[in-house]
């Protein structure tokens, strides 16, 4: 009888590809190499190694909406923009020692959009006005309606692309004071807020819903402001446009493209309103 040189015994562990001082009778069930448990992750069917499981989460297209945005996102922009808003207004009541006459206030004075003004090279005050208001009963209403359709326009955009609507429709609302509105002094968020009531059309069109309440809404909004005196229809009719076709970019850019085509179609949007704004400013 002969001994020869003893060998391994049937079916012993064998090294992790990962760790190879650590035995392990295990293995990954999608590509069959030997892993450590730490190596290894459960899946649908038995359990995975850490390269293949990251190998499958490429080849997974996460959900998003139809904006591109992720879902579920909850609403940062819409707090903070209510309480700057909120806070600005409280900052003029205070300098005017009057909640009702808050337009008295040296900060209202030096940041209301004024045309000729503005045109003069006080540009700031195309953005500044939007966070100004004349009364309690202005920024209540305006601040409402941004909380209200704000955050759904929010979650359905994303933040990036739901500042990128709100500030296009507040200059598309100073561009058309600019041109439309001259010798007047205007302030208000109302322009972002239709530029959002806009986008909140093209949304429901573009998820085909209902929208009949969205257009009974913006008719009575816009009619106030042919009817009421002291509300600027142009700044509303302004923001209406730009916020609309912001939206319709976003909304309608092909999902195999979509960044180029909504950074592209966004800058272009921003080029034509300041275009707008200057060529008001040379004629004023």
């Amino acid at each position: 009888m002969s001994v020869g040189p003893a060998g391994p015994p049937p079916h012993a562990p064998v090294a992790c590809v990962r760790h190879p001082d650590r035995p392990t009778g295990l293995a990954c069930t999608r590509c069959g190499r030997p892993s450590c448990p730490e190596c290894l992750r459960e899946a649908s069917v038995g359990y995975q190694c850490v390269d293949c499981v990251r190998e499958g989460g490429r080849g997974v297209r996460r959900a998003t909406t139809v904006a591109g945005a992720p879902p579920g996102v909850r609403p940062l922009v819409v707090p903070v923009l209510v309480a700057v808003n909120l806070l600005v207004f409280a900052l003029t009541a205070a300098q005017a020692g009057s909640i009702a006459a808050n337009f008295d206030s040296d900060l209202f004075v030096r940041f209301a959009l004024v045309p000729e003004l503005a045109a003069a090279g006080e540009w700031w005050r195309l953005v500044s006005s939007g966070f100004l208001h004349i009364g309690p009963l202005h920024v209540a209403f305006n601040m409402y309606a941004l909380w209200i359709i704000g955050r759904d326009m929010e979650v359905l955009l994303g933040r990036g692309r739901f500042l990128a609507v709100y500030l296009l429709g507040m200059l598309g609302g100073a561009a058309a004071v600019m041109w439309l509105q001259p010798g007047t002094i205007v302030a208000g968020a109302s322009g972002a807020v239709f530029g959002l009531m806009g986008g909140l059309l093209v949304a429901v069109l573009r998820l085909r819903r209902p929208y009949g309440q969205v257009l009974g809404l913006l008719a009575v909004n816009l009619a106030l402001g042919f009817f009421v005196p002291g509300i600027s229809w142009q700044a509303h009719v302004g923001g209406l446009l730009v916020g609309a076709a912001a939206t319709a970019v976003l909304l309608y850019a092909p999902p195999a493209r979509r960044t180029p085509v909504q950074a592209g179609g966004l800058a272009a949007l921003a080029v034509l309103v300041l275009l707008a704004i200057g060529s008001a400013a040379l004629a004023l």
